[in-house]
C-alpha cells in the first residue's frame, strides 16, 4: 500500500496511510500519518497491530527508524496506539500523548519497555519542536481537544503544511468511502459523518469551544483519523457544522438510563 501525499515543500512532507487495517473489513478503517522533515520525522497515531507492518515499511522509505524524532498519539484508543510495543522496539523515539493517559499506555507493552520514553502533554497543549540538535528543526502544535472524544485528547497542527490532524473529529465512515479523495464540499459528505459525531463527541459546548480555538489558525486541510481529508471550502464548512451540532450528552434523557427489563 502506497502512501497518500498530503503536502510537500522542500524537505517537508506529510504522508497518510489509509488502508492498513484488516482486508476482511472486520476492523474500522483508520489513517496513520508520517511527517518527514529532512532526515528525521514523526509518526502521528500509528494505529494497531493491523497497521504496523505496512506503516513500518513506509517509514523505511523516508526516515531511518533510529532517526525518528517522535511518536504522537491524540489519545489512547487501541486503533491509535495498540502497536506501541512494536514501535518501542523498532525505534528510539519517545511517545507524546495526553498526560491523563501517561500511565495507561504502558499496558500496551511488555513490562519496562516504555520506561523513560513517555512524555505526558499538559492539558493546555504545547508547541513541540523536533530535530533541533541535527539542524532539521520542525514544529508540531498539540492543541487541546478534550472530550472530542476522549477525556484527554489532542489534535496536532503542522504550521508549515497548515494541516490540522484532528483525530476522531471530522471522521467519516462508509463502505464506499475513498480516504484518498479529498472532500472540498461538506454537504454531500455529512451523511458519512453525522451518526459518528452525534455518538462519539461528548457535547455541543465542547464543539463550540473547539471551533472558537481553531478559527484562530490558518488551516488548509483538516485530516481525521478515519475517512477522508477535508480541504478548501469544506474546512470552514465543517467548523461551522460542528459548532452547531447537538451530540453526546445533549441527546440523552431518562429513557437512556433505565434498568433493563
Amino acid at each position: 500500500m502506497s502512501s497518500i501525499e498530503l503536502f510537500r515543500q522542500g524537505a517537508h512532507r506529510c504522508l497518510m496511510f489509509a488502508n492498513l487495517s484488516a482486508e476482511d473489513g472486520e476492523a474500522v478503517q483508520s489513517n496513520q500519518f508520517l511527517i518527514v522533515h529532512g532526515a528525521t520525522g514523526a509518526i502521528l497515531d500509528p494505529g494497531g497491530n493491523l497497521a504496523y507492518n505496512e506503516l513500518y515499511m513506509g517509514l523505511l522509505q523516508h526516515v531511518p527508524p533510529h532517526k525518528l524524532a517522535a511518536i504522537l498519539a491524540s489519545h489512547a484508543d487501541p486503533d491509535i496506539i495498540a502497536s506501541l510495543d512494536r514501535w518501542m522496539t523498532a525505534t528510539e523515539a519517545p511517545l507524546y500523548l495526553p498526560r491523563v493517559w501517561e500511565r495507561f499506555a504502558p499496558h500496551f507493552c511488555k513490562p519496562g519497555k516504555t520506561r523513560g520514553r513517555i512524555v505526558g502533554l499538559p492539558d493546555a497543549g504545547q508547541r513541540l519542536q523536533f530535530g533541533v540538535a541535527d539542524g532539521n528543526r520542525f514544529e508540531l502544535w498539540a492543541l487541546p481537544a478534550h472530550f472530542l472524544h476522549a477525556e484527554g485528547n489532542f489534535q496536532f497542527y503542522d504550521p508549515l503544511s497548515r494541516i490540522l490532524f484532528s483525530g476522531d473529529l471530522g471522521a467519516s465512515l462508509g463502505q464506499d468511502l475513498e480516504p484518498g479523495r479529498f472532500v472540498t464540499t461538506l454537504a454531500p459528505h455529512i451523511p458519512r459523518m453525522e451518526g459518528f459525531h452525534r455518538r462519539y463527541m461528548v457535547g455541543n459546548k465542547v464543539l463550540r469551544l473547539w471551533a472558537a480555538m481553531v478559527r484562530e489558525l490558518d488551516i488548509a486541510m483538516i485530516v481525521p483519523q478515519h475517512g477522508a481529508p477535508l480541504a478548501g471550502a469544506a474546512v470552514g464548512e465543517f467548523i461551522d457544522w460542528a459548532e452547531q451540532l447537538a451530540c453526546g450528552i445533549d441527546l440523552l434523557g431518562p429513557a437512556h438510563y433505565r434498568v433493563p427489563a
